[in-house]
């Protein structure tokens, strides 16, 4: 799963049907696959939007 979820962060248009492949050969359904999908762009969307507006990054977070 974070296999997939840093493949789809970092190299998106490299994404193939054998990756989903994977996840379900180790018993995630579809359904599994559909939220990881959902969650890796919605951080990738939201961390996006916050980049582009200039959002600093939390105090705690180191750099």
């Amino acid at each position: 799963m974070l296999a997939y979820a840093t493949k789809l962060t970092h190299t998106p248009s490299q994404m193939r049907s054998g990756d989903v492949d994977q996840l379900r050969a180790v018993e995630f359904s579809d359904r599994d696959v559909l939220d990881i999908a959902e969650v890796t762009a919605y951080y990738a969307y939201a961390n996006r939007i916050a980049d582009g507006l200039g959002v600093p990054s939390e105090t705690w977070i180191d750099d």
